[in-house]
């Protein structure tokens, strides 16, 4: 692995992941080389992921530095963790106590990703860019905006 990633990715506790679409913001939990991201009903929700799952295609991850800002992307292999595996049961109790606000204790949290969310692995590959190479794009369309209008005014204002 890189060095950038690697050490990028030991500071993350979000990180920007997207598979074919927008990206979106995640937290996430870095452990042995890996970033482990729970999504699904009552936790961070990412459209497309199932199918990009059985796809067997590859996430684009961005980690930020101390400074805010992008610091590399990367592309990575996930691979989902089912309730039954043995990586599961070492990741998912670490990865439910970094839950903040969760609802429940950690055992209730687990017990529930097993039945409704998926856990995935993501694991860097190669391919890296740093924030040199710029991925700026134009802002998404949002339903909350809309145009300013001309303010009303019931007569003439005189001008002096």
């Amino acid at each position: 692995m890189n060095p950038l990633v690697e050490e990028a990715s030991k500071k993350a506790a979000i990180a920007w992941v997207a598979f074919g679409g927008p990206a979106y913001a995640v937290w996430c939990l870095p452990l042995e080389g890996k970033l482990y991201v729970v999504a699904g009903p009552g936790e961070q929700e990412l459209p497309g992921l199932a199918e990009a799952l059985e796809a067997d295609a590859y996430a684009t991850v961005s980690l930020r530095g101390d400074h805010g800002g992008r610091i590399v992307s990367f592309q990575a292999a996930m691979t989902q963790l089912h309730s039954n595996d043995t990586e599961w049961e070492a990741v998912a109790p670490q990865l439910a106590q970094k839950r903040l606000n969760a609802s429940g204790t950690t055992e209730e949290v687990v017990a529930r990703w097993a039945s409704t969310c998926i856990l995935v692995a993501l694991a860097a590959q190669e391919t890296v860019k740093t924030a040199d190479d710029s991925e700026a794009t134009a802002p998404r369309p949002a339903s909350v905006l809309r145009e300013t209008r001309k303010p009303f005014r019931l007569h003439k204002v005189k001008k002096r």
